[in-house]
């Protein structure tokens, strides 16, 4: 049955079955084991830039781009913020739609800088932090929240298509609910826990690859046996 969603447009969690949430968890972390998220050599700020880069293309994709901004000795918020906007659309052109993300990426930087850098923003609550990071140009939900959990490892679940589609073949979600509908209704069913939001998203992503696709490979599922959607063998 479709969780219940009464107020979920007024910014209340959607109901979400804690039990069955632990459940899923249980076997994704049996089936794919821990994922070792986020990847990152030079600490949060690093996480933030791929963060901003990771939006419509594949993690592998954002390592190069993260790569050429190591190299050229760019992969510092200061830098990024001064660089004229077409080396750094070089720069990062692995990661795709390399015009935008420059504007994005250089608009955080110039954010980052003036607020004071990482020690002054970790110093704010949550709900701030959440709040000035969603007000920088290109900054949505959902990379707002990646920042959250896993540069500044504030107990945010983050919320993307995999998760949607996943809740909708489980029967727990219709799909369409707000964004901050479902990431409060995953932490007031989870609690908040940072490690275990970590890893769930992470799992979430390990499994829509393998298994959860737009065309789902229900054949060897570790979640067959939850998902009323899973096709018959």
């Amino acid at each position: 049955m479709v969780a219940r969603r009464a107020g979920a447009e007024r910014g209340v969690a959607l109901r979400l079955p804690a039990r069955r949430l632990r459940a899923v968890y249980r076997r994704l972390l049996a089936a794919y084991g821990p994922q070792g998220w986020w990847p990152a050599d030079d600490g949060p700020f690093e996480v933030m830039v791929g963060a901003v880069l990771t939006q419509n293309t594949a993690w592998s994709n954002v390592e190069r781009a993260i790569a050429n901004l190591r190299a050229a000795g760019a992969l510092d918020a200061e830098v990024l913020a001064r660089a004229p906007r077409e080396r750094l659309a070089r720069w990062i052109r692995p990661a795709g739609y390399f015009n935008v993300k420059a504007r994005r990426l250089q608009a955080f930087c110039r954010f980052y800088v003036a607020a004071g850098g990482l020690r002054a923003l970790d110093a704010l609550p949550t709900p701030a932090l959440r709040a000035r990071l969603l007000d920088v140009h290109g900054i949505g939900p959902e990379t707002a929240d990646d920042m959250l959990l896993y540069a500044f490892g504030r107990p945010v679940f983050v919320v993307d298509a995999y998760t949607r589609r996943l809740l909708v073949r489980l029967g727990i979600a219709s799909g369409d609910e707000p964004y901050d509908a479902i990431r409060l209704g995953f932490e007031r069913a989870l609690g908040p826990d940072v490690p275990l939001y970590n890893e769930y998203h992470a799992l979430v992503v390990a499994h829509a690859k393998a298994h959860c696709r737009v065309r789902p490979r229900c054949a060897g599922c570790p979640l067959r046996r939850l998902c009323p959607s899973a096709k018959s063998p």
